[in-house]
């Protein structure tokens, strides 16, 4: 078994309630995301997405869930993966920091590979992923919280 870690930042221009708004709604990933099939499969605390909150995600080719150990809105969400990939232990931790008038997003995973010679196939698909996942958030959150929603917080 090996250890991996794997660093992404990025910076937007929307606040960390928009931000957040967008991160920690499993259900909205599909509409934002290359995710074809997004939901909760169980409810956290003390929101539906909150603490214990079980995210099933999904497209062509495999799905993985996992459960959220941190919901700390809007500024730190952690996960841990329950199943769907061929590794383990994996966590990752997004955080969300002001910056100026915006948001500077920092993502970092860490996991152990399951079968010898994985390490570096499985590192380079997460920060494949993990990376286009922080560019489509940016991108979405720079558009607003949404037609007729306020951010969490707000209204």
């Amino acid at each position: 078994m090996s250890h991996h870690e794997i660093e992404l930042e990025r910076t937007t221009t929307a606040a960390p309630a928009v931000v957040w708004r967008w991160l920690a709604d499993a259900s909205s990933w599909k509409d934002w995301t290359r995710l074809t099939d997004t939901r909760l499969v169980r409810e956290g605390a003390p929101t539906p997405d909150g603490v214990g909150a079980i995210r099933h995600f999904g497209r062509a080719g495999g799905s993985s869930r996992e459960e959220v150990v941190v919901f700390d809105p809007p500024r730190h969400l952690a996960y841990v993966l329950v199943r769907g990939l061929p590794i383990v232990n994996y966590r990752a931790d997004v955080t969300l920091e002001p910056v100026g008038g915006g948001t500077r997003i920092r993502w970092h995973s860490r996991f152990d590979t399951k079968y010898p010679g994985t390490g570096a196939p499985m590192r380079a698909f997460l920060r494949r992923f993990l990376g286009d996942t922080a560019d489509r958030l940016v991108a979405r959150a720079e558009q607003g919280p949404g037609a007729g929603e306020a951010p969490p917080g707000e209204g």
